[in-house]
């Protein structure tokens, strides 16, 4: 009985395990993007200025998403898992075509995305001297679409081979790389006071050029590890008939993709124009960096991991993995996020404060922190529609994760439509917020009722079994965090001090008290913590 046990166990230790490590690196990532976070909003503030860098630094995002990076993540693991399996000569041809044909479509669009600089800095900015500082810098910026495809390309041939950490460790150098920068541009001679009509040409090229060096840094470790790992590129580009078929391969997927990443894009416009005409597009995107640090953590750690094991049962039709791998990701992402979720919503404010006082007005930190409280209850429903959406594209089915898509943007467009209608501007910024993690729910909600249209019962009573427990441990650790942490401030005068105490006695206090509550209630999956930790 208990070796059976032991041999149940083993996917979850070795899942655990690769999840581990990734999520190490996952760890020193996000840390060292909070202090460049943190140090980029010293620099350049949240005003006119923080927004026109911060706008312009999602422009490269969202062209690559919208004309690479769906097509890339989406389609290139299960057609690379599916090359793979057939092994030998043909899956080695097969990759450097296909990596060479990709390369060649990425330098186009980048090349035509920096050309339509002007274009996209006017679609968003309504002020002259904002927007002219916007197009700059989306000039210095927009580079960043080749290497970020470039990255994903090298970063889904790794996973496929079995090789996560070098990814996972790459933001890490992008993270010392901007932070450089940083320094270099505290430095520069210059105004004190930064605005789009005093800043020097001197000032904008150093943080301009200097955060795409840190993508190309990023691109760079990535694709030295692919070289390390014994792939060799081949730059033999030849359309017909040989790079067309790694190409081809892909076709029949790739509408719905775009379908899907042109339906994102919509969002994102949307929730640009409106933060950039309530002032608050520097308070969304650093409010969207903290609530992607968990999920960067753990969630991505957990796609890694899962997505070339789902994809390889897709390719050999072996459904009892591919739902065996669901339910444990989904239980994982529970486990693991539901805590996280309570200490946002009781700490969120006084996170923010301690990074982010003495950086920009304790005003604008503190609307920063409810933000990220009052979005944080998305987090967990964010990871398992992502990982519903790789069930489906490991299926080589792109349809249904675009009408899933859809409905989550159609979503997300009318929360914010009612709060721009009905609420002032910090309502309007803190419900964009919020409007993400709606879609969120509904996503993860019709996700799930399609994939058991397809697959049948999913076994999903043990998800819902653990949820109930994980909801319960961490409503009584929130409530003991927030007397703790309310406690705390009132006994220091000081906000900030006030606040880093709390913050640090609230955390403490919170993952005691959830540690015990798990066990009291019974948790299963807490069992395999030690492992995820362990190198």
């Amino acid at each position: 009985m208990g070796r059976h046990r032991r041999q149940d166990d083993e996917p979850e230790r070795l899942v655990a395990r690769a999840g581990g490590r990734v999520a190490v690196a996952g760890t020193v990532s996000r840390v060292t993007g909070f202090v460049r976070t943190a140090a980029l909003a010293a620099v350049l503030g949240t005003a006119l200025v923080g927004d026109a860098y911060n706008g312009a630094n999602s422009f490269p995002n969202m062209v690559y998403a919208l004309l690479l990076g769906g097509v890339l993540t989406s389609v290139l693991i299960p057609v690379l898992t599916r090359s793979r399996l057939r092994g030998g000569q043909v899956d080695v041809e097969f990759t450097q075509r296909l990596v060479a044909g990709a390369t060649v479509v990425m330098a186009a669009v980048t090349v035509l995305a920096v050309l339509c600089a002007p274009l996209v800095s006017s679609v968003f900015v309504k002020d002259a001297a904002q927007r002219d500082l916007t197009t700059v810098f989306a000039y210095l910026l927009l580079p960043e679409i080749f290497f970020y495809g470039l990255a994903a390309l090298a970063t889904a041939v790794l996973d496929v081979r079995g090789v996560h950490g070098p990814a996972a460790w790459a933001p890490v150098v992008n993270n010392g790389i901007v932070l450089a920068t940083v320094a270099v541009f505290v430095l520069l001679p210059g105004p004190v006071t930064l605005t789009p009509q005093s800043m020097t040409v001197a000032q904008v090229a150093v943080i301009g050029v200097g955060t795409t060096l840190g993508i190309v840094g990023q691109a760079a470790t990535v694709v030295l590890a692919l070289r390390r790992n014994g792939f060799r590129w081949r730059w033999r580009v030849r359309l017909l008939p040989y790079t067309w078929r790694p190409v081809r391969a892909g076709l029949p997927l790739i509408g719905w993709v775009l379908a899907y990443v042109v339906t994102s894009q919509i969002g994102v416009v949307v929730v640009l124009r409106v933060a950039f005409s309530h002032g608050g597009v520097s308070t969304y995107t650093y409010a969207d960096l903290l609530f992607q640090v968990p999920y960067g953590i753990l969630g991505v750690s957990l796609l890694t991991v899962l997505m070339p094991r789902i994809a390889r049962a897709v390719a050999e039709n072996d459904h009892a993995a591919v739902l065996a791998d669901l339910g444990r990701g989904a239980r994982y992402s529970v486990v693991a996020l539901v805590p996280v979720t309570a200490a946002l919503m009781v700490l969120g404010p006084t996170l923010a404060t301690v990074i982010f006082v003495g950086r920009v007005d304790p005003a604008d930190a503190h609307l920063i922190g409810t933000a990220l409280a009052v979005s944080a209850f998305g987090l967990a429903p964010f990871a398992i529609v992502m990982l519903q959406l790789r069930v489906f594209y490991a299926d080589h089915d792109t349809r249904t994760p675009a009408l899933i898509n859809i409905a989550m943007v159609t979503t997300k467009i009318a929360v914010i439509a009612v709060a721009v209608t009905t609420l002032p501007d910090q309502g309007v910024v803190l419900m964009l917020c919020v409007a993400g993690s709606v879609s969120y729910v509904v996503g993860a909600m019709l996700g799930h009722v399609l994939l058991r249209r397809r697959f049948g019962l999913l076994g999903f009573h043990h998800v819902r079994d653990t949820a109930v427990r994980v909801v319960a441990a961490a409503t009584i650790s929130g409530a003991i965090c927030f007397v703790v942490t309310h406690a705390t401030k009132s006994h220091l005068g000081d906000p900030r001090t006030g606040a880093a105490a709390a913050l640090v006695a609230g955390t403490l206090t919170g993952i005691a008290a959830f540690a015990l509550a798990a066990k009291l209630i019974g948790v299963p999956e807490i069992r395999h913590a030690r492992r995820i930790l362990r190198p």
